[in-house]
């Protein structure tokens, strides 16, 4: 899955390649599934969005997420048990 490879890859750099005493990446990952609307914004210098509640609900997942762990709502956490009942799923609580 994307997001474990995303979390472990930005654990594995520096932050500072000159002082290694820094540390390495920590990042926050949070995902949604629902719809959205896209479109190109803009003529001189378009631009791609994407619009939406489930934009919205992804940010919010990202945002609450603790670092270095990987935050989904029910709805994306259902799919994935649907889609990969492997994948371990844990709940956090209520954030």
């Amino acid at each position: 899955m994307f997001a474990i490879d995303a979390v472990e890859a930005a654990s594995k750099v520096l932050i500072d390649k000159d002082d290694p005493e820094a540390g390495y990446v920590h990042i926050r990952v949070g995902f949604h599934s629902g719809s959205v609307v896209s479109n190109v914004i803009g003529s001189l210098n378009p631009r791609y969005g994407l619009f939406g509640d489930t934009v919205n609900t992804s940010s919010r997942m990202e945002s609450l997420s603790m670092s270095d762990k990987i935050q989904c709502s029910e709805a994306a956490a259902k799919l994935l048990q649907k889609q990969a009942p492997a994948l371990p799923l844990r709940k956090r609580g209520k954030v």
